[in-house]
């Protein structure tokens, strides 16, 4: 699955920003709605002009502070004034490190203070609100005198016309993008400007992009699809991008559709959740005056693509314009900039169904070319997942525009053949340069070869298929759950457990070894017979109560897990029910599985009600 690159004809991102700039001027810009009191909206306007006078002064108090191939931490609230920052970092070939701002009430500046060890961070960006706070934090935590913070709103005397440009060339390195650490601990990802030309120009071609472009979005700029995909891209582009923050979308969801309406969108991308939120908080009465003609492009990836969701939407929204082929699913990650594969434009999203049991085997099987099986257990025959002798619907992730895709074999290193499961590999110019200060996980991760000795390749981690030449994404290495020698994800689990009754919400589904997770040493010693030789599935299940209209939470946990367990035809189910908030996430919304297993090990979800084998009724998690 390869192409052939184009090129830019520039050596660095920078020169091609300016290039921009000077073709277009303030008549391209940047538009931030920010919440006012009262629920009003203001729009701040930030030209491209503007913001290369901004980032050139910026640039100049960097280079003076000699921080030249230094990695500085951004730390902003969603705004206008991180692109200064950013850009500004650029222009002075410093290293930007985008990273969320901390919960400053909390006083949870754990991520921050690993950041800042790991990348040796001596300068903090941030905003006039933010200084005072940043500082206190930093004397408290000792750091004082070691880090310094910025306010990159102060110094206004700067004269830009003192900014000259760098030598910057495609290996010089452009920022550090912190993983989310959804199944492990965040690494920074070294992203090069010849990453960012590279990636730019695979999704202008994907999308079909010009300087013609609208986007809008509310993505946050530290996750690497509101980054690249709103604001890196739209620097490609030369084109125009409206966005709010995620706080105000998720207060008020339709503004999203209202943006889209009054700027005349042509493109947006979110995670799926924001589809879903969109679908439940967005009232017939709001969809009066909405109009999404406009879109060419909706793109959805970052996390599991639901075919439900894909198609509720389209459903839903067809009354003001939304049509299915604008549907663009896609899959990326840091450690290649942002685009893998997206589907063609106009073409809409690729659903299949596939035999549940020959995918547990690492075999794609189209749904109407599986041999009979039987009566299909209840809650299988679905697009929430599937179980042995049920279907699994998927959406496929689309195609690769000019990067190398393969799906290998993670033990043999051997390729694997079209409909057959595997590790996703990717080389190609979008692929970044290896993980900061870390040789070894470098090595391991972006320097893989195959059997026939090929590469060097970035090894995703993500496991998936190829057929008819579409990529379907099927989940995580970490995740897989082996049961009885099948191959089970977690989000399969997760969706059938979701769809077993309305209350409940999202969940997190693991195994664990409950002889060896509880220490049990004689089972007599305990006083219950433990199974050493089978892993367990425990399922912790944010759950509404309201939803649950007065049914018996033990119900609801009886009722999941006999959903779960004859979907999949597992033989140990445990529901733990929990209140939102219990699973863990990490900032950019995914999912943490292992530290929601480690914190049920740990005695730390709070059980509102549970349905629990022998096995696991004993461990920390099952407490009240």
């Amino acid at each position: 699955m390869a192409g052939a690159p184009e090129t830019t004809g520039h050596a660095d991102f920078v020169s091609l920003v300016r290039q921009n700039v000077r073709t277009h001027g303030d008549a391209r810009s940047f538009t931030f709605i920010s919440e006012e009191p009262g629920r009003k909206y203001k729009e701040n306007v930030l030209g491209f002009a503007e913001l290369d006078r901004k980032a050139r002064a910026l640039g100049c108090r960097l280079e003076a502070r000699g921080l030249r191939d230094r990695a500085v931490l951004l730390l902003y609230p969603e705004g206008l004034e991180f692109l200064t920052a950013f850009l500004g970092c650029l222009y002075a070939r410093v290293v930007a490190v985008p990273a969320p701002l901390p919960d400053l009430d909390a006083g949870r500046f754990g991520r921050t203070r690993r950041i800042i060890e790991d990348a040796d961070v001596a300068l903090i960006l941030t905003d006039t609100a933010h200084r005072a706070t940043l500082d206190a934090w930093l004397s408290a935590a000792g750091l004082k005198g070691r880090v310094h913070c910025l306010d990159t709103q102060a110094g206004k005397d700067t004269d830009p016309g003192d900014w000259a440009p760098p030598e910057c060339g495609p290996d010089t390195l452009a920022f550090l993008q912190y993983t989310s650490g959804s199944t492990s601990a965040p690494k920074g990802v070294m992203v090069t400007h010849g990453n960012l030309l590279a990636n730019g120009e695979e999704i202008k071609r994907r999308i079909e992009g010009s300087s013609a472009t609208v986007g809008v979005g509310w993505v946050p700029h530290y996750h690497d699809m509101g980054l690249v995909g709103q604001f890196i891209e739209p620097l490609y582009l030369g084109c125009r991008y409206v966005f709010t923050s995620p706080i105000t979308f998720i207060k008020r969801p339709v503004l999203w559709l209202e943006l889209i309406t009054r700027h005349r969108g042509t493109i947006t991308v979110a995670p799926n959740f924001g589809y879903e939120l969109v679908l439940r908080r967005v009232t017939d009465r709001q969809l009066e005056g909405l109009d999404l003609s406009s879109l060419t492009v909706v793109k959805n990836g970052a996390e599991p693509v639901r075919a439900a969701t894909l198609e509720a939407i389209a459903e839903r929204f067809a009354p003001v314009g939304f049509k299915p082929s604008m549907w663009m699913p896609c899959y990326g990650m840091a450690e290649t900039t942002l685009l893998i594969t997206g589907a063609p434009l106009g073409g809409g999203p690729v659903v299949r169904d596939f035999d549940a049991g020959a995918l547990a085997r690492n075999e794609a099987v189209p749904a109407s070319e599986a041999a009979p099986a039987g009566e299909v257990p209840e809650g299988s025959a679905s697009s929430n997942g599937a179980g042995r002798g049920g279907v699994r619907r998927l959406v496929s992730s689309g195609r690769p525009v000019t990067l190398d895709v393969r799906v290998v074999d993670p033990e043999t290193r051997e390729e694997r053949p079209e409909r057959r499961v595997g590790e996703i590999w990717v080389r190609g110019g979008s692929v970044a340069r290896g993980y900061w200060e870390s040789p070894e996980q470098t090595e391991a991760v972006f320097r893989a070869r195959t059997a026939a000795d090929e590469g060097p390749f970035l090894r995703t981690g993500d496991l998936g298929f190829v057929a008819d030449g579409e990529l379907y994404v099927t989940g995580r290495i970490k995740d897989l759950i082996i049961v009885n020698g099948r191959n089970i994800h977690a989000h399969d689990i997760e969706e059938v457990a979701r769809a077993a009754h309305p209350a409940a919400l999202h969940g997190a589904a693991f195994a664990i070894d409950a002889a060896i997770d509880a220490d049990v040493g004689d089972p007599a010693d305990t006083g219950r017979e433990v199974d050493a030789s089978r892993e367990q599935v425990v399922i912790v299940q944010e759950i509404s109560t309201r939803a649950a209209a007065g049914t018996p939470l033990e119900e609801v946990a009886a009722v999941i897990k006999t959903r779960v367990a004859r979907a999949f035809e597992l033989p140990s189910v445990s529901v733990v029910l929990a209140a939102r908030g219990s699973v863990r996430r990490t900032t950019s919304g995914k999912m943490q599985r292992r530290l929601t297993r480690e914190a049920f090990l740990n005695g730390q979800i709070s059980e509102l009600a549970g349905a629990l084998e022998p096995g696991v009724a004993g461990l920390g998690g099952a407490r009240a």
